[in-house]
């Protein structure tokens, strides 16, 4: 569990992550980060949400028809 406390940026409140949960999350400046709902309150995530269901369709697609992909790409 890391700690990071609420400060004041300019008319905003803020949080500053520490370098390893960055190194962790794989970003840097200028990335954007997601807060996604959970039962516990809220979790931090990289990942977009929409860009996730997105690959997880595609990769069904490609297992359903992984024969006929193959024969395409010869």
């Amino acid at each position: 569990m890391v700690e990071v406390k609420v400060t004041q940026v300019g008319n905003s409140l803020g949080v500053v992550l520490p370098k390893d949960v960055l190194a962790g999350l794989k970003v840097s400046k200028g990335d954007r980060l997601y807060l996604l709902p959970s039962p516990d309150g809220y979790q931090l995530t990289a990942l977009d949400p929409e860009i996730a269901q997105q690959i997880e369709r595609a990769e069904a697609i490609s297992r359903r028809f992984r024969n006929a992909l193959k024969k395409l790409a010869k």
